[in-house]
């Protein structure tokens, strides 16, 4: 006589392992055709038949015989049929967000390093006096009073020439603007 599919899904709960290997021969042909009619793609529904096979000895626990096998057994698979589409398209979610990030990422750092070619370029043809000065404060960073120490000149004369080399800068960039 065949044992009934909820008399060994009861028995496969309670550890044995023959019973939910019978369970698993008997169901897996329909298993998996439900699942290619849910998702529709042979792979996706070979995915998830192996995804409800790996989790089926811990979902029998829950498995009370209230209703055939069969009709529980659809339900798992529709519910990890839902849970499986919602986590493809958290996934596509987060790497369409990603992807617009790092384009965007990309642009801005092309955009910098064309701003400091550009300023690189333009500083090379600063009066040497401007130049030297403009690369203590901006390339390395030091504060006016030490450009002067350096330079040997007045703070002042650092301000100034700080102040005529952005007016320099400023000119080259109108016009090539105006090109």
């Amino acid at each position: 006589m065949k044992t009934s599919d909820e008399a060994l899904a009861i028995a496969a709960a309670g550890g044995d392992s023959s019973a939910f290997s019978l369970l698993v021969e008997r169901h897996y042909d329909r298993l998996f055709g439900f699942a290619f009619r849910l998702t529709g793609s042979r792979v996706d529904a070979e995915d998830l038949t192996q995804d409800i096979c790996a989790a089926l000895p811990a979902k029998l626990n829950g498995f009370r015989g209230a209703a055939r096998f069969t009709t529980w057994l659809y339900r798992v698979t529709v519910n990890a049929a839902h849970d499986r589409r919602r986590r493809m398209a958290s996934h596509a979610r987060a790497a369409d967000g990603w992807g617009n990030w790092e384009v965007n990422r990309r642009a801005e750092n092309r955009e910098t390093q064309q701003e400091i070619d550009w300023l690189t370029q333009t500083m090379t043809t600063l009066p040497p006096d401007l130049r030297d000065t403009v690369a203590l404060i901006l390339g390395e960073e030091l504060s006016q009073s030490d450009a002067a120490d350096v330079l040997g000149i007045s703070e002042g004369t650092v301000a100034w020439r700080m102040s005529e080399v952005k007016k320099y800068l400023r000119r080259i960039h109108e016009k090539e603007a105006q090109s």
